[in-house]
């Protein structure tokens, strides 16, 4: 059960959140504040998990707000200003809720901070079956065994998936490989990341990746090719 505190200059609106955390059994609502000071207090004593956040607050906007906090905490914005969306994201937001919200607008945004919590908690996360990117101003969740390949460009991985159109995130090569298993997924150049199963063949410096019914041939770079034939032996 996620610890959850809210804060909002409004009661009303901290009454809503109490109520639907209240229906929920995967989260638990400690405290909530309607002055920042005192929520900023709370979270520098005590253990949260997720932070219900207002945006428009009279004497701090809740952006700033987050952005001071000295630990990381998970956060969901609710506000009734949509222009703020693009902003919350930037800021690893697990969601944003525009308000007024529904019950189950708000239990699709308590679910995603669940299954957001077990994957960063879970023991060696290459382990897990899926990955989270963050992309489009959401939080995506993609299977594993799903991605074709990954595509560096420059502070960007470009995601080919199964099934899938392509998702494009602000992440760096090294970034996204630490959340690979080495076991399943190998770099074969500086800008490609493939997983081994997913190769047909390697002929000419290059390694063949079926994608949507043809072979992408995805250069190897020299200093990556003797262990990648290492790997395919």
């Amino acid at each position: 059960m996620l610890k959850a505190i809210a804060l909002d200059d409004e009661p009303l609106a901290l009454k809503i959140i109490e109520s639907f955390c209240n229906a929920n059994e995967q989260i638990e609502l400690q405290k909530s504040f309607t002055k920042p000071n005192d929520a900023h207090k709370y979270i520098d004593n005590f253990p949260v998990d997720l932070l219900f956040l207002d945006i428009q607050m009279p004497s701090i906007s809740g952006i700033d707000f987050y952005k001071n906090l000295s630990k990381e905490i998970m956060v969901i914005f609710t506000t009734a200003y949509s222009d703020y969306a693009v902003e919350g994201f930037n800021l690893s937001a697990v969601d944003y809720l525009l308000k007024p919200f529904t019950q189950a607008r708000f239990e699709q945004s308590v679910a995603k901070a669940v299954e957001y919590f077990q994957y960063q908690h879970v023991h060696e996360n290459s382990k897990q079956p899926y990955l989270f990117i963050r992309a489009d101003y959401s939080l995506i969740k993609v299977k594993r065994s799903d991605i074709i390949y990954m595509e560096g460009l420059n502070d960007y991985v470009k995601f080919h998936i199964e099934g899938q159109k392509t998702i494009v995130a602000r992440m760096t090569m090294k970034m996204i490989l630490e959340k690979l298993s080495p076991i399943d997924f190998t770099r074969v150049h500086r800008s490609y990341i493939l997983p081994i199963a997913k190769i047909e063949y390697v002929r000419n410096k290059h390694a063949y990746i079926k994608n949507k019914g043809q072979l992408d041939a995805i250069p190897i770079g020299k200093s990556y090719e003797d262990e990648l034939l290492k790997r395919m032996q």
